[in-house]
């Protein structure tokens, strides 16, 4: 006879996949909060599933986390163009953002990464995550968003094509992206604008996302002037309370306090210089790094 499974059998099992589960919803929707909401109904589906008929656990459930992730961000597309100021995801301490085995499970999770995905639409985000960072066949990946093998297929080129438009083709080395971002903090905490400028890409934007909680910049900030303009104006009016440095989204970030208000920074590089600046401080998004950092100490 058959052995009676007890909860404990599916707790395990579903156990063993959740830090995958969680950096696939992650990847797909930009936020954690989200993510863990996803894989909870995963894991109400798992529970009331006849795991008999269930030949491979992770896929059946990697199926699931898709799907219900791609209807949520169907719907959280239409939030965040109603967002006060630029949307940016939710930064992760390193240690929370599921495996990161290989390169691409790095670079997926990366915040210039996550960024650049939100310019892709629900289906061509859905298939160049499970391509690219958890490489999954292309007739698995056209069951999951149901669409032919060869829909698959243009749906990960066409992602491809689109975010090489703004990524840098050679990847900074994990030094050099930490070398850049002390240099950066050196200069930002003495108010040396001209160093600032020479850390600068000659198009760099910077994005704040106070998420109308806290003041911050409306819209991008694009270019090289305006960008030292706008951090020289900061450090002239607001108390400037030190910096540290954080490992986020599998890069290091620098966690400050300007005035009363605190923010976390991720750079993207591109040429050697700063590309991108991010700068989280809507006090929701940080709540979850601020608490890792917390039970670290």
């Amino acid at each position: 006879m058959p052995a009676v499974e007890t909860r404990t059998d599916a707790d395990m099992d579903f156990e063993q996949h959740r830090p995958t589960l969680l950096g696939l919803a992650y990847r797909l929707l930009g936020s954690m909060w989200d993510a863990e909401d996803v894989v909870q109904e995963a894991w109400l589906r798992w529970r009331g599933t006849d795991r008999d008929q269930v030949r491979e656990p992770r896929a059946f459930l990697m199926t699931v986390v898709s799907r219900l992730a791609l209807d949520q961000l169907r719907s959280a597309r239409v939030k965040r163009e109603a967002y006060t100021g630029p949307w940016l995801p939710e930064p992760v301490a390193t240690g929370e953002a599921g495996p990161l085995d290989t390169a691409e499970l790095r670079d997926t999770v990366s915040f210039a990464t996550l960024h650049l995905m939100e310019r892709l639409s629900p289906p061509e985000r859905a298939v160049f995550v499970l391509r690219e960072a958890f490489e999954l066949p292309y007739d698995q990946i056209a069951e999951i968003v149901d669409v032919s093998v060869a829909n698959a297929r243009q749906l990960h080129r066409r992602a491809s094509v689109r975010l090489a438009d703004g990524r840098d083709r050679f990847t900074p080395s994990a030094e050099d992206h930490t070398r850049l971002l002390r240099s950066f903090v050196a200069a930002a905490s003495g108010g040396d604008l001209d160093a600032l400028k020479d850390l600068f890409h000659e198009d760099v934007v910077a994005w704040n996302d106070g998420g109308g909680k806290v003041r911050a910049a409306l819209r991008p900030i694009l270019g090289r002037r305006k960008v030292v303009a706008f951090l020289g104006g900061l450090l002239n009016r607001f108390d400037y309370g030190g910096a540290r440095m954080l490992d986020v989204n599998g890069q290091p970030a620098i966690w400050t306090r300007f005035g009363d208000s605190d923010q976390l920074t991720m750079i993207e590089i591109r040429d050697g210089r700063i590309h991108g600046l991010y700068s989280i401080l809507n006090p929701d998004k940080l709540a979850r790094v601020r608490r890792a950092e917390q039970d670290d100490l």
